[in-house]
């Protein structure tokens, strides 16, 4: 069995080309930026991942800047060189000659070998194609330090106003709001006390995480400010940015964005759920065969329906199939293909067994709606998909349950963590680390990601007992393995990242 890559199939992308072929261009609101560049298609923070964001047609992108040893701001999220290019240690310790020599592309595809770690400026240098259309750049300041340098370069090169400096720190913020840029506050959710500060301080923008606005939804006035999202991919999360709209909002999957956008257009009186939706296919190592199990641990076989709704107020005719983005996979039921009118949805059975070693990216149900010309249109087609999201479940119980970690490799010794409910708070700890030393605790709770010794303990959301579907949670171990940096899990969503596929659930014990 293949394991993940980052490298999409020719026949993904050549389906997913058609994204566009509307036969009109739907521009922003919102304005549509990729996180990091492209990330799932090139390496994130680098010249081809913010080229390849403008040739999908994406608005721009987001990038994040940190300083070397010598204080040129450089894209870099980590504060540390190991995760990203083939290179170790904290970055401010590498002047930028040192930089030169790191290959910031390697490690995520052959054909990105020898891609540089880039400095501000040359993100900057960046154009679109398009003549009189300068890309937008959401610059995340991950440090203090950076907005002289970041303003004197914005200024001469005059993409002040194609610029957002963004920071989750406050101090950054303001003093990028008194440097005369438009400044951005960054947070997880929308919360009263970043809306008075906002307002107050006459802050130009506030981001949310994905989802992070509905809290405010119909309560309190931020119209004084442009509204943001920071990595919006969940299709339902999507539809609700381009319904709202948001200013803008950057993303891991910029074709699904530009879909959705495209799709709020077209219906605009449609306020139905995203209409595509794929089955969760829950996953139960346990329960494994010995032949499944030496497949891969990340592995098992579903038979379940997607389902496809045409939100257009025209008949469509829906193609449906499934889309690899890594792991190895069967499929039975598909492709399919059937008229659909308006408004009308259709059960899609499938049969899907396969998987991984390692939690990581999910198969994509697509649909592609194809219509005819008609009074006041054009032909056309727009492709939707929605992720097969594997997912593993743990039911919360005040007596403490051992989880047993992920062979993630063949030979992987046993390691496991003990996870017990204590009333309002979730207690996370090391039982066995494998073959990880330095071992220390990595867990993500509803959205939150936190990292501790040998144990942790988390803050359930106060109404986790009515949430009968549960939170998202996962939890594992970061250590080191042959003195370099590793980590076993018991579901994905640790580390924090794209190519981790996405974390488990954890359901209420009376659910």
């Amino acid at each position: 069995m293949s394991e993940p890559t980052h490298e999409p199939t020719h026949d993904m992308l050549e389906l997913h080309e058609d994204v566009g072929a509307l036969g009109f261009e739907v521009a922003g609101p919102p304005w549509i930026l990729g996180h990091r560049g492209a990330p799932r298609e090139a390496p994130e923070n680098t010249l081809a991942g913010l080229r390849r964001a403008l040739e999908l047609g994406l608005d721009g992108f987001e990038y994040d800047l940190r300083a070397c040893a010598t204080g040129e701001a450089v894209l870099m999220h980590d504060a540390t060189l190991d995760r990203t290019t083939d290179a170790s240690g904290p970055l401010a310790r590498r002047t930028v000659p040192e930089l030169f020599g790191i290959d910031a592309g390697a490690w995520f595809g052959r054909r990105f070998r020898g891609e540089p770690v880039p400095l501000l400026d040359e993100a900057l240098d960046i154009v679109a194609d398009t003549p009189g259309r300068a890309p937008l750049h959401m610059i995340e300041l991950k440090e203090p330090g950076l907005v002289a340098s970041v303003a004197g370069k914005l200024r001469a090169l005059e993409l002040e106003r194609s610029a957002r400096v963004a920071s989750f720190l406050r101090e950054i913020v303001l003093e990028a709001r008194d440097a005369g840029l438009p400044s951005m506050l960054l947070a997880v959710n929308a919360e009263e006390d970043d809306r008075r500060f906002v307002r107050d301080e006459r802050v130009d923008a506030y981001a949310t995480g994905p989802g992070g606005w509905r809290a405010a939804a119909g309560a309190a006035d931020w119209s004084f400010c442009e509204r943001w999202s920071w990595s919006v991919d969940d299709p339902g999360d999507l539809l609700e940015a381009c319904r709202v709209p948001l200013f803008g909002f950057n993303t891991n999957e910029p074709r699904r964005a530009l879909a959705t956008r495209a799709l709020t257009r077209l219906a605009p009186g449609d306020r139905g759920p995203y209409p595509v939706v794929a089955p969760e296919l829950v996953v139960v190592p346990e329960g494994l065969r010995a032949e499944e199990r030496a497949r891969g641990e990340w592995y098992g076989s579903w038979s379940r329906a997607a389902r496809v709704r045409n939100p257009l107020p025209f008949a469509v005719v829906s193609a449906c199939s499934v889309f690899l983005r890594g792991g190895a996979f069967e499929f039975e039921g598909l492709p399919q293909r059937f008229p659909l009118e308006p408004g009308e949805e259709r059960d899609v059975p499938l049969r899907v067994v396969g998987g991984s070693r390692s939690p990581g990216p999910d198969p994509l149900f697509a649909a592609q709606l194809f219509w005819r010309a008609g009074p006041g249109r054009c032909a056309g087609r727009l492709l939707l998909d929605a992720p097969l999201t594997r997912v593993r479940l743990l039911r919360s119980d005040a007596v403490a349950q051992r989880l047993s970690l992920l062979a993630e490799r063949p030979g992987d010794p046993p390691a496991s963590m003990i996870v017990q409910q204590s009333r309002r708070d979730l207690l996370v700890s090391i039982e066995s680390p494998g073959d990880l030393e330095d071992a220390h605790v990595l867990a993500h709770l509803a959205g939150h990601t936190a990292r501790g010794g040998r144990g942790l303990r988390l803050r359930l959301p106060e109404d986790f007992e009515e949430r009968a579907a549960g939170v998202a949670f996962s939890c594992g171990i970061e250590g080191r393995r042959g003195g370099k940096p590793a980590f076993r899990r018991w579901a994905g969503g640790v580390p924090e990242g794209i190519e981790h596929g996405k974390p488990g659930r954890l359901v209420p014990r009376r659910a």
